[in-house]
């Protein structure tokens, strides 16, 4: 029987505490909906958000632990696999707007 993600996350031995943290919670984000990394950061008890941006580009669970719904508080897209331009941001937006589309 394959475990679910959630599972696959806490029984990981190949990550941090701290980013088990952030991609727990980021679990609770729904589909077709964005958090900010400073709303993820507050929601683990955590005062910076650059902090969970660099948790997050080092996801080993993606997409499943969906960091394409993480964006910057000014309203931009922020990175995404440790980028802020190009393919990858392209990647991203594609994503979430799937997710969009689907949700409805």
């Amino acid at each position: 029987m394959r475990t679910n993600i959630r599972e696959r996350v806490i029984q990981s031995k190949e990550i941090t505490p701290f980013q088990r943290r952030v991609y727990l919670e980021l679990l609770n984000v729904p589909k077709g909906q964005t958090i900010t990394y400073g709303e993820l950061a507050r929601r683990i008890g955590c005062r910076s958000a650059q902090a969970v941006g660099q948790a997050l580009r080092r996801n080993p669970f993606a997409p499943d632990v969906p960091c394409h719904r993480v964006v910057a508080s000014d309203g931009s897209i922020g990175g995404f696999h440790g980028q802020r331009k190009g393919e990858m941001i392209a990647r991203k937006l594609k994503l979430l707007e799937e997710e969009r589309i689907s949700g409805r």
